[in-house]
């Protein structure tokens, strides 16, 4: 389905989705992020890149598994705490974003399926946001597959063409999203094809960041295991995590239980992200730790990516969002690393 809307009509196309949740990138204090929106008005879709991208609602920073509590009388009484079940949209999603969900779906779905993760998963339709000018000046999405235009995993994808958006639908979700405003929208007209399809090129000229040579990246990492390119590339890193938690991409996660009482036992256990950068994240309970070094966790986050997600899933387990070289307080930059790895001769 291909439509053409006029931007002041925007607002009341959101209006008309009183039945779903409704994120958009919202700016606090200089920072952009997806938040719930209660006011159309409120929905600004000049943005650059939000901190943390469209995961954290799929897949939260935190979230409860069980409650628990203990009697004298009745025993351990355990309650399995679902996710609600609610028809949500976020607007204004990224296309490599997009597409790092699709990935985590590989993650958690498969043979052994992620109810948690679906739950919201299955609820959310995601309008994207094509990309004319790069939202970050690291963006390198050309270099892992990307475009800044691709649907993968889009329901609807919104081009800007000045006074309107060139909208098109791409699934039963997406068209469920227009029908309720279908008569704001109207057939685009072979100008705005054409005026489309020139953004289109002219974008992917914007994007100056890029991989050299990234195909032989996978096959080059199987034999850079105990190169010293680890120990000189992480020779600055603080340890920080950041590259890690604002990854669109990565999925790791810890799981505890927070007692409240212990005399009776009550508590909930949670699911919490994990960071492969933080020095306890492989301690053992024996207290051996087999990346104890910074070298070998950075090894692992490349590794990870460009290796052995490739081997598994037939895809790096990268956007090119540029984030964790935009935020990294150090300046390690991940393209600068895959360079390396692609030129080495060790």
């Amino acid at each position: 389905m291909e439509k053409v809307l006029d931007k002041k009509s925007f607002p009341q196309w959101v209006k008309k989705l009183s039945s779903y949740t409704v994120y958009a990138p919202v700016q606090e204090d200089e920072v952009w992020n997806y938040e719930v929106i209660t006011n159309p008005e409120q929905v600004n879709l000049d943005f650059p890149n939000t901190v943390l991208s469209p995961k954290k609602i799929i897949f939260p920073q935190r979230e409860v598994y069980l409650e628990f509590s203990a009697s004298n009388e009745d025993g351990l009484e355990v309650k399995e705490v679902l996710p609600e079940e609610e028809p949500s949209v976020i607007f204004g999603v990224r296309p490599c974003d997009a597409r790092a969900l699709t990935l985590t779906d590989k993650v958690f779905g498969g043979d052994f399926e992620d109810i948690y993760y679906w739950k919201r998963r299955n609820q959310v339709a995601l309008v994207g946001l094509a990309c004319h000018t790069p939202p970050s000046p690291n963006c390198f999405c050309l270099s892992v597959d990307g475009s800044p235009f691709s649907k993968e995993g889009l329901d609807v994808l919104m081009s800007d063409l000045g006074s309107k958006y060139f909208v098109e639908a791409f699934s039963k979700k997406g068209e469920q999203l227009i029908n309720p405003a279908k008569t704001l929208f109207k057939p685009p007209t072979e100008k705005d094809k054409k005026e489309l399809d020139k953004n289109r090129t002219e974008a992917k000229k914007r994007i100056s960041r890029q991989i050299q040579n990234i195909k032989k990246i996978p096959p080059k990492l199987k034999g850079m295991f105990d190169s010293s390119l680890w120990d000189e590339e992480s020779m600055s890193c603080l340890r920080c995590g950041i590259c890690t938690y604002l990854c669109p991409t990565c999925h790791c996660f810890d799981i505890n239980d927070e007692i409240f009482s212990s005399s009776p036992l009550s508590g909930k256990r949670i699911r919490t992200w994990d960071n492969c950068q933080f020095p306890d994240f492989t301690m053992h309970s024996s207290g051996h730790n087999p990346r104890q070094g910074k070298a070998s966790r950075l090894r692992q986050r490349i590794m990870h990516k460009f290796q052995y997600f490739v081997e598994r899933y037939k895809n790096y387990q990268c956007t090119g969002c540029g984030r964790c070289i935009s935020r990294c307080p150090v300046g390690i930059d991940i393209i600068e690393v895959l360079d390396k790895v692609s030129s080495y001769e060790g």
